[in-house]
């Protein structure tokens, strides 16, 4: 196990990190601050708080208010509260258990229009529209600022500095009004992607060649997210350093933002690395198991093939159809099951879509057909006992030495379940695509593609499909184990975006040893590329969308699947712990001097007390 590294504790500063996602699970933001929690408290020990909203129940799940803990903040929270606001003090119930501070925008709600008009005046930016999470941004910067400002007069008071750092502008409303009241604070401002490039990415296929002409004022107009995106550049623009998540962001803020980043933060996570090798196999091998036993229940009522020369590949991610490649993997997909049949290539490849979608429930075939797999298996599982019991029995009482006829020692009455079972279950009906009833089935642009290119789940198709939009968690009905868990029972993920600023499912891949496939248009596939062991041979597989058109960008990825599919066992378990010994270089305590250097140059500009 790979030793950690030793962090001197900073003592003279008080770091505060503000995310919309503190204790509050949206989106990526979430992993990135939990899981650089434990380096951050090693690092800055009591001196490191957060602070976020307290905007939805689920809250409650990860946060626990402690008033007892040693910081002048709790003192500042009890000002605040005196004055009628809800602000809670405590733990995020996370490794490190950092200070955390949680702000209830409601509970300022009255102050709403004075916010609004103060914003206008100060930076210009005006906020006409009825917008309610725009609404809950601003009071919740609002809240933010009085207690930095609070707590940068106990800094001065003790001479001790203050920094402050801000995720995204959900986050960030604050700046602008920190800076125009010159409050001692040394403000960083993380962009993980601006809102407008999301935008762009989205409705442009020429995203990145029309970037440097285009005019950011037209486009947020054109987008109807004008305030937004005005708000984000005075964050860009009223920070002591403005930090984004990789290069390939770095050009976007260039144009769109009007500022150059000052450094890069590249995203982390925390690695857990095995001391005997065999344990990812070991785990890979379990965690199969159980995808085999959903892929037998889909597909084995219909038509069966050989599961130990099936590969299972996923996706998985926000659905956003081609920001996220959903439509190069379909492309490729449909190329990639054309090689497999013409080369006569006797594997089959199942491929996952794991994405949030709005359905209506679960297709009623896909959850029958799984209630009576369970049901054989507890036929079998009946048949098993009384087989055994009898078996013994036989052993200890007869003469003869030899097997007697196992059929004979089963009741009838299992017998003729077993039968029934098996024959009300078998179908001539194709496999489902799609686990559940879409509410825009017609419209879904995945079912779509897959209808034009007739891949449904054919028995000659050597790629199926399977089509999950929702999360994949221990209490789901078709799957029953956690996300972390269906990922180890893959043999790669497929991740080939075209706008995504960072992307953390190809380091979750290569975290639990199972390769993976990513872009140079990603921030972490752009990254890879310059580490010496992001090869083929560590699991990691890139393909360039940067400088190929989509036919040949589709090509290039059927082919690097279909590369993979010919490859051996011995190949894919060696490749298994070799992705492992690159997630290393993902480790919070290997990433985290980025960051370092970032606080470091705000503090070198902290004015002169």
């Amino acid at each position: 196990m790979a030793p950690k590294t030793k962090t001197v504790v900073r003592k003279n500063t008080t770091l505060v990190e503000v995310a919309w996602e503190v204790c509050n699970q949206v989106g990526g933001i979430y992993t990135v601050i939990r899981s650089k929690v434990p380096t951050m408290v090693q690092g800055w020990g009591t001196n490191y708080i957060l602070l976020g909203p307290n905007v939805h129940a689920n809250v409650n799940a990860d946060f626990e208010p402690d008033e007892s803990i040693d910081s002048p903040a709790v003192a500042i929270v009890r000002e605040l509260r005196a004055m009628g606001w809800d602000v809670q003090i405590g733990s995020w119930l996370v490794s490190g258990r950092p200070t955390t501070v949680l702000f209830n925008p409601k509970s300022v709600m009255d102050k709403l229009g004075d916010i609004k008009y103060f914003y206008w005046q100060n930076h210009h930016i005006s906020f006409n529209q009825h917008d309610p999470l725009m609404d809950e941004v601003l009071a919740f910067g609002y809240m933010v600022k009085e207690f930095l400002s609070r707590y940068a007069r106990v800094c001065l008071d003790q001479d001790h500095d203050l920094l402050a750092h801000f995720h995204e502008w959900m986050a960030g409303t604050a700046i602008p009004d920190l800076k125009k009241e010159q409050i001692p604070v040394q403000t960083v401002f993380t962009t993980h992607a601006t809102l407008l490039g999301r935008y762009l990415a989205m409705n442009d296929p020429f995203f990145y060649d029309h970037l440097p002409f285009l005019d950011w004022a037209s486009e947020a107009k054109k987008f109807n997210v004008e305030p937004t995106v005005q708000l984000e550049r005075a964050c860009a623009h009223g920070a002591n350093v403005f930090t984004t998540v990789s290069d390939v962001t770095a050009k976007e803020c260039v144009h769109l933002l009007g500022r150059n980043p000052d450094c890069i933060l590249p995203n982390g996570l925390n690695i857990e690395r095995f001391s005997v090798l065999h344990e990812v196999q070991n785990l890979h091998h379990t965690y199969k198991k159980q995808i085999e036993h959903f892929v037998m229940g889909h597909f084995f009522q219909s038509y069966t093939f050989d599961l130990n020369n099936t590969l299972y590949f996923f996706t998985s991610g926000r659905f956003e159809y081609k920001n996220k490649g959903y439509d190069l993997t379909l492309e490729a997909l449909a190329r990639l099951n054309h090689y497999m049949k013409e080369k006569n290539i006797n594997k089959t490849v199942v491929m996952f879509f794991v994405t949030k979608q709005p359905y209506s429930s679960i297709n009623q075939d896909v959850l029958t057909s799984r209630a009576i797999m369970e049901e054989i298996d507890h036929n079998c599982d009946a048949i098993m006992e009384q087989l055994k019991e009898r078996l013994f029995d036989a052993a200890a009482t007869n003469t003869d030495h030899r097997l007697p006829a196992l059929n004979e020692l089963v009741d009838d009455y299992w017998k003729l379940r077993y039968r029934r079972t098996i024959q009300s279950w078998k179908s001539d009906r194709l496999p489902s695509v799609v686990t559940h009833n879409l509410v825009n089935d017609a419209e879904d642009p995945v079912l779509n593609f897959l209808r034009g290119a007739n891949l449904l789940n054919h028995k000659d198709d050597k790629v199926k499909v399977v089509y999950h939009p929702d999360f994949v968690t221990s209490t789901n009905p078709l799957f029953g184990i956690e996300y972390g868990q269906f990922v180890r029972g893959c043999h790669m993920g497929i991740f080939p975006s075209y706008y995504e600023p960072w992307g953390y499912t190809p380091v979750e891949c290569l975290a639990r040893g199972v390769s993976a496939i990513t872009s140079d248009l990603s921030g972490f596939g752009n990254y890879v590329k310059k580490i010496k062991k992001g090869n083929e041979a560590h699991g990691m597989y890139l393909i360039d969308r940067e400088d190929q058109d989509f036919h040949s960008a589709a090509d290039q990825l059927a082919n690097k699947m279909l590369q993979f599919v010919n490859t051996n066992r011995k190949f894919r378990i060696q490749s298994r712990n070799k992705a492992e010994d690159l997630s290393e270089e993902f480790d919070w305590k290997n990433l985290i001097k980025h960051y370092d250097r970032a606080y470091d140059k705000a503090l070198n500009n902290y004015p002169t007390k």
